[in-house]
């Protein structure tokens, strides 16, 4: 359900909830932080912070697909499809989008942030939770100020919980913790999530896997976080824990219709500009490291498709994939059949891709390849 003053049909807020102009960083976390997050809070970790976020809505009628955030990027003789997730999603964000369907079905392996093995490995629980607790003594109401805490029992005090019962946990935890539980009593799920039903997909088909990076180094990612940015963080959603329902609503509603002016503007510039360090951490540093595994897959001799699906603020703006491997020398394409032409793209725009990109051809209706030279080195 989305509040009364969310972005209207062209964008625009209206000015009296200033607040819901910038949604806070919390969001981001669900947006963009590694998947794992969603699924390993989602079965049994939320019961000590989980907070109601309003009924749940009667189910929708039927949807058209969102629009997807899918890119092309190749070479003279391969090409790698990069695909912008969210990790939870509603029943009534499937089917997905023909462009999808198409690319997936062209690629011979299907890359995500981590493996699926790797992410549904048993023991994953018990080290997520190693890192979401205090290992030096510290507790969570000796890091908080004293007006935070008080907020912070309110909430839990809800659900009948208090906080002594999550005085071992770190900020992020207790944070996501908080947006999760709200997300699901409105109806999204992990299990859901872009990802996870890719994951199936790619099994049931006997696809190839991988991951760009291991799971230890996720939760090392998610644990590492300046304490200040931490609480900043758990701050926004104590101090209007009624707006978070709507806010997320907002998010999803731009993901689901592929605007990047707003998806932008929400997620990748609130992320840098509150909360630097975090920003480096989550995004920049990842993808330094993500961009030569992606060229690798466009330089191997052999010939073939890859598609990637990481999440969506990793595609945006100049420090994002797409810029990056634009900046490589690779030809780089939107592929999106339900945008429209000339529809503002990233932050640093991407041109639309033409039309035989969109559309399937040659044999098993795979996409044409219109890769043009090996890039420039």
């Amino acid at each position: 359900m989305l509040r009364d003053d969310a972005p209207d049909r062209r964008g625009r807020r209206r000015t009296h909830r200033e607040s819901r102009n910038s949604p806070p960083m919390r969001f981001l976390k669900l947006f963009a932080l590694p998947l794992l997050t969603a699924s390993l809070l989602s079965a049994s970790l939320t019961s000590a912070t989980a907070v109601a976020g309003g009924e749940q809505a009667a189910p929708a009628a039927a949807k058209a697909p969102p629009v997807p955030l899918l890119w092309k990027i190749s070479d003279a003789d391969n090409a790698v499809y990069l695909l912008g997730s969210f990790h939870l999603l509603r029943a009534d964000d499937y089917p997905l989008s023909a462009d999808i369907d198409q690319a997936f079905a062209a690629s011979d392996k299907v890359v995500f942030e981590v493996a699926p093995e790797e992410m549904f490995d048993p023991t994953v629980g018990q080290r997520f939770m190693q890192r979401a607790r205090y290992q030096d003594g510290r507790t969570l109401s000796k890091e908080l100020p004293a007006d935070l805490r008080e907020k912070l029992n309110r909430v839990l005090a809800k659900n009948g919980r208090s906080l002594s019962q999550v005085d071992a946990l770190e900020p992020w935890f207790v944070n996501l913790s908080l947006v999760l539980g709200v997300s699901q009593s409105i109806g999204f799920s992990p299990q859901l999530g872009l990802d996870q039903y890719l994951m199936r997909q790619a099994a049931e088909a006997g696809k190839a896997t991988s991951g760009l990076e291991s799971m230890d180094h996720q939760l090392d990612v998610m644990d590492s976080g300046p304490v200040d940015e931490q609480i900043k963080g758990l701050r926004e959603f104590l101090d209007k824990p009624d707006e978070v329902p709507g806010m997320l609503e907002d998010i999803h509603k731009a993901w689901r219709n592929a605007d990047l002016a707003e998806l932008d503007e929400k997620a990748r510039r609130e992320m840098k500009d509150k909360t630097p360090q975090t920003y480096r951490m989550v995004n920049t540093e990842r993808n330094d490291a993500w961009v030569p595994q992606i060229q690798k897959m466009l330089d191997d001799a052999k010939k073939g498709e890859t598609l990637v699906v990481v999440g969506s603020l990793h595609l945006l703006g100049d420090d994002g994939l797409i810029e990056r491997l634009r900046g490589k020398g690779y030809k780089v394409e939107r592929v999106c059949a339900a945008c429209a032409s000339g529809t503002p793209d990233l932050a640093a725009p991407v041109a639309p891709a033409p039309a035989e990109a969109t559309e399937a051809g040659g044999a098993g209706g795979k996409p044409v390849k219109t890769g043009s030279g090996k890039p420039a080195r």
